[in-house]
């Protein structure tokens, strides 16, 4: 397809989500381009999603990430350090990638004079809740993962309000689909223990709830977003369906042919409840999540039992 709507440079484009959305970019006519350290995605990922570039490089590298912007229309950033247990296993860490990264990544936006920033965030900055996420509900942050995704919610604001760079900040539900096998959430830890035969992991007592929302459906949120163009917008991209990791278990285990649940101590900075309002998303760039959590779960295993990850 010939390229109508500009150059995309996605950070850590190699990763799950990144392989994801770059056909369904290439399919809207973006061109696209992918930067990614290899740490943990995968290149033979990247060239496998048809990227148009890959270019090898670090979000702390503000030099070599100002270069891979400097032609691009538009920035998605979704290199980060994801997840709670490791935040709260190093800190440090942990903001060093989630706030400086997206730091550099805004200062080369600015610089490109981009026409579209999407950050990729999380339901982690609003902490225990009673009700649905939305963009109303006041952050307090339960883990430094938390604290670190609402600091640089906070950076796309500033340099939205500074700057004029069109920022948009889309909070993701818990994603899950094909090439997750490095991520540590709940569907994908569920398939790989699975494949070997081991007991599938629900830490407490699986009573706790999660927004699962199929990444194809996120990536298509994704582009939206882009196309829209927001300046400081905050939206959430989910399922708004809520179910409990021990439902999620049940589920995984019987299209393995029936597995063991095994319960372990709840995990520091765990919420107890996760599920979104898209309604944001839904009225301003018409994002509808398609799939539903059987049919996605149904392609997530084929995907782990073909790949043999």
């Amino acid at each position: 397809m010939a390229v109508t709507q500009g150059r995309v440079l996605v950070t850590g484009g190699a990763g799950f989500i990144g392989v994801n959305l770059a056909p369904v970019l290439a399919g809207l006519g973006y061109a696209t381009r992918c930067y990614d350290n290899f740490s943990t995605g995968r290149r033979a990922d990247a060239e496998r999603a048809a990227y148009d570039e890959i270019v090898e490089g670090d979000v702390l590298e503000a030099q070599g990430l100002a270069d891979a912007t400097r032609d691009c229309t538009h920035l998605v950033h979704l290199a980060a350090q994801a997840g709670v247990p490791a935040s709260v296993e190093d800190p440090v860490t942990d903001c060093e990638l989630n706030v400086r990264g997206t730091l550099q990544a805004l200062l080369a936006a600015r610089d490109a004079g981009v026409a579209g920033f999407v950050f990729a965030s999380s339901n982690a900055p609003l902490g225990e809740l009673t009700g649905p996420a939305h963009e109303g509900v006041v952050a307090r942050p339960t883990s430094p993962y938390g604290a670190s995704k609402l600091a640089g919610e906070a950076y796309c604001s500033a340099f939205a309000g500074s700057y004029g760079v069109p920022t948009t900040v889309l909070r993701f539900a818990n994603v899950y689909g094909p090439y997750s096998y490095h991520k540590g959430s709940v569907v994908a830890a569920f398939c790989k223990r699975a494949l070997t035969g081991q007991s599938l992991v629900v830490f407490g007592d699986g009573s706790q709830t999660r927004d699962f929302v199929y990444v194809e459906d996120l990536c298509r949120g994704i582009a939206s977003a882009l196309a829209f163009g927001g300046k400081g917008l905050v939206a959430h991209l989910a399922s708004g369906t809520e179910t409990t990791v021990l439902e999620v278990a049940g589920m995984v285990a019987q299209r393995f042919g029936g597995l063991p649940v095994e319960h372990r101590p709840a995990r520091v900075g765990d919420v107890a409840r996760s599920v979104a309002d898209v309604s944001t998303a839904s009225e301003l760039f018409g994002y509808v999540p398609h799939v539903t959590l059987e049919e996605g779960l149904d392609r997530t295993v084929a995907w782990f039992r073909e790949s043999d990850a």
